[in-house]
């Protein structure tokens, strides 16, 4: 019996390649989802371009408190005493790292 959650992420981290190759940038996916067929730490999912590491998380449902509505870019969101992180649309983050290395 093949395992539903596996599948559902091998399928989210072909589709973060597909829309990477869509916009122009290169990208691959490790291999068993294990960064170490790349040469990179075990969690990584996807490398954009040379040396951006991606990590994928596919989940039912995220909180609406940290999705960005469509009147912001972004959302920074923070838990107590942690680093703060952004939230973007994935198609609108590459656009600005095609920016970035250009």
């Amino acid at each position: 019996m093949p395992n539903r959650s596996k599948q559902k992420g091998n399928r989210f981290e072909r589709l973060v390649v597909e829309m990477t190759k869509d916009s122009g940038l290169a990208a691959k996916r490790a291999w068993g989802s294990n960064g170490e067929a790349m040469g990179e730490h075990e969690e990584v999912d996807v490398l954009v371009g040379k040396s951006f590491k991606i990590q994928t998380k596919c989940r039912k449902k995220i909180a609406t408190w940290m999705t960005p509505s469509e009147n912001v870019d972004a959302q920074v969101i923070k838990a107590d005493r942690e680093n703060p992180l952004i939230v973007m649309r994935y198609d609108d983050w590459l656009e600005l790292y095609k920016m970035v290395i250009s």
